[in-house]
């Protein structure tokens, strides 16, 4: 029983951990694309340069989905059928948690009154939750016929950020082609 007590919180911490970490990805396409047919790609200048994000963190991100595409088979051509662009954004949150020690409980009336003896410490914590955006567009059409997108919370610390990075633009680009993950 003793080791149950010592397991539980260790499985809650193990969650929160790993659910923090996650990237949620979502995908839209166009049902209409031929995607066998595209088998090399460039990436978009116009859009790519529009992208609010430091040069730095964007050569990571194109170095990764460049990665990822000759993994799937793809080659980089100066005449490509897929042309590649990316968008950032981000949000801050601030989540604040009042940690309320002390007395309360159930007054006359069956109303809950929270007034007694006690401290009230509130605790407030700030993260950053980034949404990535990889388009590819037909390159003889220039339409857009797939886009994923990822979200999840950054990393500020630089030894990891470019770990965060490939993680992002790997969930996302599992996703492509459409139909080819379950």
């Amino acid at each position: 029983m003793k080791n149950v007590f010592k397991t539980v919180p260790l499985l809650v911490i193990l969650f929160v951990v790993t659910s923090c970490s996650s990237v949620r990805v979502a995908t839209d396409y166009d049902k209409n694309a031929n995607f066998g047919t595209y088998k090399t790609f460039a990436f978009f200048k116009n859009g790519i340069d529009k992208a609010e994000i430091n040069d730095l963190d964007k050569r990571r991100i194109l170095h990764a989905i460049e990665n990822e595409l000759l993994a799937k088979g793809f080659t980089k051509s100066e005449n490509p059928d897929l042309l590649v662009s990316i968008f950032t954004k981000s949000n801050q949150r601030v989540d604040v948690y009042n940690n309320y020690w002390g007395y309360g409980g159930w007054g006359w009336g069956g109303f809950y009154s929270p007034w007694g003896w006690g401290w009230n410490q509130p605790n407030v914590s700030t993260s950053t939750e980034g949404v990535l955006y990889v388009d590819l567009l037909d390159a003889k059409k220039k339409e857009l016929v797939w886009q994923g997108m990822g979200t999840g919370y950054l990393n500020r610390n630089m030894e990891q950020k470019e770990a965060r990075i490939k993680e992002f633009v790997s969930k996302i680009m599992e996703k492509y082609p459409p139909g080819s993950h379950q």
